[in-house]
């Protein structure tokens, strides 16, 4: 959540900042709730006083005199009267969180305002989009596709968008998780293996509540929401914590498989592995200090590239526009590969600053030398998502047999330099 303060001392600056997000959220209304609730705050504060005051002077009269038996009735008077301005509270309280809670993070200075990918900015592209793949083919279309990734199996266990992983592409797909992981704890991230299961709080706490329920898979008996990232779990280690400023930098990398419903996609986008709604994620997050925020997420950004370099993977990163930043994002730079069978670009990591908006939500603090306490700032990154970097891997390694080159960093654990049948 942003802070309250500065919605109460510049409102127009977050009006700015919410309608370069376009989101609905009504401003003027939630500064009118927000003085209302510290309106009955006051007045129940003065009823209770008056109470307290009655009660005082009730315990130095003569009991069933006259003044006492005026004082016994003030102070029935008085304690409705609290008890109906707590009641108003608490409802204006309930209301003014529900609305508060809706509020987006401001976006950076430097994000573009844009309303559709046309307004993203590259700022980076590594290799060549233009070079020839001369075997190139959508994945779909490869001879054993089906046989190594059994989409229609997964459809009977499950339903669409839940694939079956075979032989050496389950071994490639776990390859490539053991290639992030190891990657990332190189670089100085400590692995945690979070739930991958989480409450309301949870969700709430890092913004995808209220915002993002109908992509969430839901379990109404248990209260619990499947995550859609790790992000969304491991956040929450310090949720209501006070860290030392000496452990900041915090950086945590987590491998959880991930669950999107995904309402709302169609068409070519999700054919084949393009878009499914269960898929395998390294997650990257960092809680830092006020001010240190754009170099981590430089530093954030290059890391991943580092890796889609090792894996021979043409980039780019896009500085995104507006009108793809989500509720808690200050700053987000999203980072595509080029898939040669499909000629497009596929999103493959999207690293966010989130500013103190999540710290804010799940009360996540520092105490600096002095004892003051401050609201760290977090970061997080796909560091990398399996499906589309599994997809361009495919695309662009097909052979003249038809098998795919498999990359020099993950040949240890596939333990083949190539996977798929060859053509007859």
């Amino acid at each position: 959540m942003i802070d309250l303060k500065l919605l109460r001392e510049q409102p127009e600056l977050v009006k700015l900042g919410v309608a370069k997000k376009k989101f609905p959220c009504d401003i003027d209304a939630i500064i009118a709730l927000d003085r209302q609730r510290r309106d009955l705050v006051t007045k129940a504060e003065q009823a209770r006083a008056a109470q307290k005051a009655a009660n005082n002077t009730m315990a130095e009269l003569p009991k069933g005199s006259p003044e006492f038996k005026a004082k016994v009735a003030e102070m029935k008077e008085l304690s409705a009267k609290v008890k109906e301005l707590v009641a108003q509270q608490d409802e204006v309280e309930a209301e003014w969180k529900k609305a508060y809670l809706t509020i987006p993070n401001i976006p950076a200075a430097d994000v573009p305002l844009g309303e559709s990918d046309e307004d993203n900015l590259c700022l980076a592209l590594w290799g060549d989009a233009a070079r020839e793949y001369p075997n190139a083919m959508p994945h779909w279309d490869l001879a054993w596709f089906a046989k190594y990734i059994d989409l229609a199996r997964g459809t009977k266990i499950t339903g669409s968008g839940f694939p079956v992983f075979m032989g050496d592409m389950a071994r490639f797909v776990r390859a490539l998780i053991q290639f992030f992981i190891e990657e990332d704890t190189e670089a100085g991230y400590v692995e945690v293996s979070p739930p991958i299961v989480v409450n309301p709080e949870s969700a709430t706490a890092v913004g995808q509540l209220p915002d993002k329920e109908g992509q969430m898979y839901y379990m109404p008996e248990d209260d619990f929401y499947l995550i859609p990232t790790a992000e969304t779990s491991v956040t929450n280690l310090y949720r209501d914590e006070i860290l030392d400023e000496a452990a900041l930098p915090l950086y945590h990398c987590a491998y959880t498989p991930c669950f999107r419903r995904e309402a709302g996609s169609h068409g070519k986008d999700v054919r084949g592995m393009n878009r499914v709604h269960q898929f395998d994620k390294v997650e990257l997050l960092k809680w830092v200090r006020p001010g240190t925020g754009e170099e981590e997420l430089k530093s954030l950004v290059e890391h991943v590239c580092g890796m889609l370099k090792k894996l021979g993977l043409t980039h780019r990163q896009m500085l995104m526009a507006t009108h793809d930043l989500g509720p808690p994002h200050a700053k987000k730079i999203d980072l595509e590969v080029w898939a040669a069978g499909q000629k497009r670009w596929l999103e493959v990591s999207s690293c966010s600053l989130f500013t103190d908006f999540q710290a804010r939500r799940a009360n996540i603090r520092y105490r600096d030398g002095e004892g003051k306490l401050h609201f760290v700032h977090t970061l997080n990154g796909s560091g990398l998502a399996v499906p589309r970097v599994l997809v361009a891997l495919l695309e662009n390694n097909i052979q003249d047999d038809g098998t795919v080159l498999v990359p020099e960093c993950l040949r240890p654990w596939v333990r083949k330099d190539r996977i798929g049948d060859p053509r007859v």
